[in-house]
């Protein structure tokens, strides 16, 4: 059925400058393009809610120039992959009619956000430009006069006790406009009685790194600004230049609705790689290599070799893994990724034949290094990472050749994304890890971040404000080479470029080992065990707690997005913490495979597979929780509204730590209600009851002699 209406659409040309208006709706919303000096465009929903949003504004040859056209055409194309229209007005401005700008919006047929940009384009040697020292472009500016409380919501604050990225909510009281405070976002919520408006932008930056914020006045406007970085001084549009996306949306109700609407827009429209939103279970090598590196005193790569594997692969394949990723030390060397003839002297045939036999998915590790023999470094370089002239490297890349880190804000990008492509292709592999990908590190001239008009200071800002882009345009085209391809971004170390912009190509992975004894002011480093410096590597309560914090985003960001390994080992009351943790989104699996006992790995397949039954609804559904992570109990329900499809999991987080027994800490027992109803098919693991009320929701008592997860699944055979 075609739900798409086209009120009005096609060429408009003007005489000098006049106002103009053009429609496009969906099933929700109503787009008029107005193209007056103080509206470009005005949103608006079905249910007569309505939102003005004026021209951007430029700094261009040192004038401040509007968005506002002297005459435009739209155009429009499905992008079918994600059942998406995009239309893009297109014209010469008014106030500089050497200047093209494209603005693009997407529109889904079931959605009320409504993604967009601006490009600008000049055949005629014109620069953006800064008088005042500082960036000059306003992107967006609308009026806040129909609302009356405002939310911020924050990605990419760094906590460092959980050693990960975490979002935070902060009501904004009406202080923050008399006062013109600004402030990070890059979410915006304001509510009525009625409706809550939402406005995103897509970058990434660690809190308080801002780089684009919100700022609101004294008359209730509210703009969205660039802060340093978005452009260098002399910056010529000749090569054009491109905007971040933005997003805008009306929803009826309050935040929580608003959060449903983004969550549904980030998982079904925002990203055409759309394999990256897939809740495969994945597992990776790296938790081994690092305990027989701390706990053995062997080299990280000991054991990276063909033998090994193909060990893990034959447990991975019981447990119900389905992307099996070698991570790093695979290679010979960085930059031309050719599996090492030394560990992988068959060049991975082997490895990949026995999980093409099992019918799972083979991943690799890579970063952006280049090794200093490998003609990836010598086509490049001229693009290795510097500061002030002093190189990234070179430097050793877990024992292999040492390497030099480049930019990827540069012509290396391009090589870059040619190997990798032609690695996925030679390997058959579907699947990239991204590590050690910096926000910061480069002020090199001759690159794409400034030049040598620029001072180091603004190359190194520009740099830093363009990484995430780059980093899309790489993976983006992965994606177009290898339409099933994921890219996942490690972000589990600070400064690293978190946020909306890297969802539109790839994922997140969250979290791996967690906090080091650094994270807690000690500077002895595993003074009592551990691995490494790391604390939380041990089955039981406090990894899997720590990591579940993660989490927190799927309120607003589907926690498949969040890729996150927990561990495998015995003892059974563990195994269950992990699986229910696991299944709630995050999905990853790492530890010392071979070493899991029959029943722990009949335990872990029986699970899993119950779980693909249901895992789409899980990842669709929006979460309700109850309790604090790390309380008890601590409650996760994951029910599609729909069909009643879904899970839900307890935890019972306590343990007396003096007790050498943890499976009997001190017992307890929990009722829950689900707060939707549910199909009355489930599965359940021990010691779980479920019975069902009259109207259809699940009344489930969780018995627990100690620590433990009870789990149901709805929907199961």
């Amino acid at each position: 059925m075609n739900k798409w209406v086209l009120i009005s659409v096609g060429l408009f040309i003007l005489s000098g400058y006049q106002a103009m208006e053009t429609d496009i709706s969906n099933d929700l919303l109503d787009i008029s393009i107005i193209n007056s000096e103080t509206t470009l465009w005005a949103y608006g929903t079905k249910n007569g809610a309505k939102q003005d949003i004026a021209p951007p504004v430029f700094e261009i040859n040192g004038q401040e120039v509007k968005g506002v056209y002297e005459s435009f055409v739209i155009t429009e194309r499905n992008i079918e992959k994600i059942d998406v229209k995009e239309y893009q007005v297109k014209g010469n401005l008014v106030s500089m009619p050497s200047v093209n700008m494209i603005f693009t919006l997407r529109v889904a047929p079931d959605n009320s956000i409504v993604r967009f940009n601006y490009f600008l384009l000049s055949e005629e040697d014109i620069k953006l430009t800064k008088i005042e020292g500082r960036d000059h472009i306003n992107y967006l500016q609308t009026s806040m006069e129909r609302y009356d409380s405002f939310t911020e919501v924050n990605l990419s604050e760094f906590f460092e006790l959980e050693h990960s990225f975490l979002p935070g909510e902060r009501i904004l009281s009406p202080s923050s406009f008399e006062n013109e405070i600004s402030f990070m976002g890059p979410i915006l919520v304001a509510s009525n009685e009625r409706n809550s408006l939402l406005i995103t932008y897509e970058h990434g930056s660690q809190l308080p790194d801002r780089y684009v914020e919100f700022r609101p006045d004294k008359n209730k406007l509210i703009s969205m600004s660039a802060v340093k970085g978005n452009y260098f001084e002399g910056q010529s549009l000749k090569d054009g230049y491109s905007t971040l996306w933005m997003n805008i949306g009306i929803v009826q109700g309050d935040i929580e609705n608003v959060a449903k609407m983004h969550r549904r827009h980030v998982v079904d429209y925002m990203s055409e790689n759309i394999f990256s939103r897939k809740p495969y279970i994945f597992y990776n090598t790296w938790n081994y290599q690092e305990r027989i590196q701390a706990w053995e005193g062997k080299p990280y790569l000991h054991e990276m070799n063909k033998e090994r594997m193909l060990k893990e692969i034959d447990v991975a394949h019981k447990l119900g893994i389905e992307v099996f990723v070698v991570d790093a030390g695979w290679f010979g060397k960085t930059g031309d990724w050719i599996a090492s003839k030394e560990r992988f002297p068959d060049d991975l045939s082997e490895v990949k034949q026995k999980l093409d036999s099992y019918g799972m998915q083979m991943g690799l590790w890579f970063n952006s290094d280049a090794a200093v023999t490998s003609n990836m470094l010598e086509k490049n370089k001229d693009y290795v990472m510097t500061i002030d002239g002093q190189a990234s490297g070179p430097h050793k890349v877990w024992e292999t050749e040492e390497s030099y880190t480049m930019c990827l804000v540069s012509p290396f990008s391009n090589d870059y994304a040619e190997e990798l492509i032609r690695v996925a292709k030679h390997y058959d592999i579907k699947y990239f890890k991204w590590d050690a990908f910096r926000q910061y590190g480069c002020n090199a001239p001759g690159h794409w971040h400034g030049t040598e008009n620029n001072s180091p200071e603004e190359r190194a800002i520009n740099y830093s404000y363009q990484l995430p882009f780059a980093m899309v345009e790489v993976a983006n085209k992965i994606g177009k080479a290898i339409p099933d391809a994921i890219v996942d971004f490690d972000i589990t170390e600070g400064e690293r470029a978190v946020g909306l912009a890297f969802l539109e190509a790839g994922k997140f992975f969250a979290v791996n080992n967690g906090p080091y004894y650094l994270s807690f002011d000690d500077s002895l480093f595993a003074p009592g065990g551990g691995m490494g410096a790391n604390v939380l590597v041990f089955p039981g309560l406090a990894r899997a707690v720590n990591a579940r914090h993660t989490l927190n985003y799927d309120k607003w960001i589907p926690s498949t997005l969040f890729l996150t390994h927990y561990l495998p080992d015995d003892p059974e009351y563990s195994q269950w913490i992990n699986i229910g943790s696991l299944i709630l989104g995050q999905n990853g699996i790492w530890g010392d495979l071979p070493t899991i006992s029959e029943a722990g790995v009949e335990r872990f397949g029986t699970a899993l597979s119950k779980y693909k039954e249901v895992r789409d609804d899980i990842t669709r559904s929006h979460p309700v929780r109850h309790g604090r992570t790390g309380g008890s109990p601590e409650i996760h329900e994951k029910i599609t509204a729909d069909n009643g499809k879904g899970a839900v999991v307890i935890f019972y987080n306590y343990r007396n730590v003096w007790r050498e027994d943890p499976e009997n800490s001190f017992p307890g027992e929990f009722t829950y209600v689900t707060e939707h109803a549910v199909d009355n098919r489930f599965w359940a693991n021990p010691d779980t009851e479920v019975r069902f009320d009259e109207n259809g929701r699940a009344v489930i008592t969780a018995s627990f002699s100690g620590p433990g997860a009870r789990i149901v699944l709805f929907g199961v055979e």
